[in-house]
């Protein structure tokens, strides 16, 4: 238990707690010196209050050596009752305490309080508006995920494919969900790039590749056709295809462009509402989930994209670290000047930190009792002593110093009754 283990730094206390302890042993005995040595004096003059003071401060000075040393152990060694304590009552100890930070801290409100004054989305927002940090938080995430992903084995993607998530997919309707997510899709733009991509590929290797749109369009050709009708035909075709393609490519609003969303769109429809597609979309679900190379494809897929991924990450220069530093930086301008997001944020902590407190507060707090449970009664209240015994030293001091002066006025008082 790292409680009761030394640490460098109990040298130090231990170094204060003598010196503490020397200081008001001095004074105590300083205090009966004085005393012993105004015994004899003529005690109706001012020696009279000196030594009824120095009688009074080692009075208090032994009664608060007492209070402090009976906390710890036997006073001289001898059993008093009620000494010793922490020794002796270790564990209600551990349960007073269990019982104090249940009622004060670990509460709900106190726990939304707490999180709501230290503002930790801003905090987080300004922290992550330097650049070194977001550089720390994307080293943080790939060191995480890479470790997560190069813990992943093939077979086990294989088990939890053929296990679980193929037979779950078997059974649900698929039809309504890719109606759905097509639908959003469109709605949202998002094939826009995709069809831009393959129409930009497309449109180069064609212009790039005539001859090979020849050879194919060639084997097409009627047998009985001369050569060169076919290669006027050919290089006619190829011409307006790549120009058909380029107008494509560099006109949003092309009409075959409005074709295909069209087409896209009562698919959707048709996905989610005309019983015949969804019938035919099931049965080619079937189908493709009933080849056994399925699962294999898709964990070749997997080792691609985790191969890809991984190298992404040690690349510093690669899309990954970039697009990630930029919604960094972006979350960091949120946080710190959005309003709205931050008290959203702000919210949601709340409710995570009150449902934690709820849910384990009381299991949290009983940790604590446990562990002093756990403790050796010596070498607890030794360690104990340790932490809070310089501070303990300053009781005995003041005690001295207190009795001293209620010395004074006694004496004074019982002057000025006798009078």
């Amino acid at each position: 238990m790292s409680f009761l283990v030394e640490t460098p730094a109990d040298v130090e206390r231990r170094r204060g707690l003598r010196r503490m302890r020397a200081i008001a042993t001095a004074l105590l005995i300083v205090a009966a010196v004085i005393w012993v040595a105004t015994l004899r004096l003529d005690q109706s003059g001012v020696w009279g209050y000196v030594n009824f003071a120095a009688k009074a401060a080692m009075v208090g000075a032994l009664a608060d050596w007492f209070a402090v040393v009976a906390l710890f152990k036997h006073p001289l060694g001898v059993p008093v009752p009620h000494t010793a304590l922490v020794k002796k009552r270790k564990t209600e100890l551990g349960k007073s305490l269990e019982e104090f930070v249940t009622d004060n801290f670990m509460t709900e409100d106190i726990a939304r309080d707490r999180l709501q004054a230290a503002d930790v989305p801003k905090r987080l927002g300004v922290w992550l508006s330097a650049p070194e940090h977001r550089t720390r938080t994307l080293d943080e995430v790939v060191r995480v995920s890479k470790r997560g992903l190069e813990r992943i084995k093939d077979e086990d993607v294989k088990s939890l494919l053929d296990d679980l998530l193929l037979p779950r997919l078997a059974k649900e309707p698929i039809a309504p969900i890719a109606g759905t997510l097509l639908e959003g899709v469109i709605d949202d733009g998002v094939h826009h790039g995709l069809v831009d991509l393959t129409l930009e590929h497309l449109h180069e290797w064609l212009r790039d590749n005539p001859s090979a749109f020849a050879e194919v369009m060639g084997e097409r050709a009627p047998w009985w056709s001369p050569p060169w009708l076919d290669d006027r035909v050919i290089r006619w075709t190829y011409n307006q295809v790549v120009d058909w393609l380029g107008d494509m490519r560099g006109i949003p609003g092309h009409p075959a462009r409005v074709a295909l969303d069209n087409l896209l769109r009562q698919l959707s429809s048709d996905l989610q509402n005309d019983p015949e597609v969804m019938e035919r979309a099931e049965m080619l679900k079937a189908r493709l989930l009933a080849n056994p190379q399925v699962s294999v494809s898709l964990v070749a897929l997997w080792d691609s994209f985790r191969s890809t991924l991984l190298g992404a990450m040690d690349d510093r220069t690669s899309y990954f670290h970039t697009r990630g530093d930029e919604l960094l930086e972006h979350l960091s301008q949120r946080l710190q000047f959005d309003e709205v997001v931050r008290s959203r944020i702000g919210g949601h902590l709340g409710d995570l930190v009150g449902f934690f407190v709820n849910t384990y507060g009381g299991e949290l707090a009983q940790v604590i009792s446990y562990t002093v449970d756990q403790w050796d009664a010596e070498v607890a209240s030794r360690r104990i002593e340790l932490f809070v015994g310089r501070d303990l030293q300053f009781i005995r001091i003041n005690g001295t110093i207190i009795g001293a002066l209620a010395g004074v006025a006694l004496h004074a008082l019982s002057k000025l009754i006798g009078n």
